[in-house]
This record gives structure tokens, sequence and C-alpha cells, in this order.
């Protein structure tokens, strides 16, 4: 976890018997809720942003052989992107 100055918050409000099974985990591992909530809430964060950043093949044979195949043609949508890309990348 990061170790810098400690000036955020988030402030939100639960369920009591929620807030009781938080508190009997931090207590199981030995933390704050504190730091089980940040350190839960941080591990969480980073899957979502890491799932929503990799894509996943269905079909990896399909997709190597659309990769393969020499006389596939761009479509206008990948021919658009691609001015795009060069032009603001130089």
């Amino acid at each position: 976890m990061a170790t810098g100055a400690r000036d955020a918050r988030l402030n939100f409000r639960l369920p009591t018997d929620l807030k009781e099974v938080i508190e009997e985990a931090a207590a199981t591992l030995g933390q704050s809720v504190s730091d089980f909530a940040v350190s839960t809430l941080v591990r969480q964060a980073r899957t979502v942003i890491e799932q929503r950043n990799v894509t996943v093949l269905g079909d990896r044979d399909r997709f190597i052989a659309l990769l393969d195949d020499a006389d596939a043609r761009p479509n206008p949508a990948l021919l658009k992107a691609a001015k795009r890309y060069k032009k603001h990348l130089g």
C-alpha cells in the first residue's frame, strides 16, 4: 500500500451486521478496520481497472486465423482509426 500522507477520506454508512463482519475479518488478520477496508477496496479497485484494460480472446484459433489471412483488408473504421493514430502520433 502507498505510504504517502493520509489526507483523503471516504465516508459511507452501512448496516450494522455488515460492519460486524468487516470488524471480524479485520481482527482475524490482525488489522485495524481502516487498514483492512483500504487494502480490500484498493485490491478490488485494481482488479476492476485491470479487467477493464484487458481483452480476453474467446476464440483464440479464429483470432490467429484472421491475423494470418493474407487476403484480409482493413474495413473503413480501421482505416479511419489508423489515420487518427498517425495524425496524433505524427
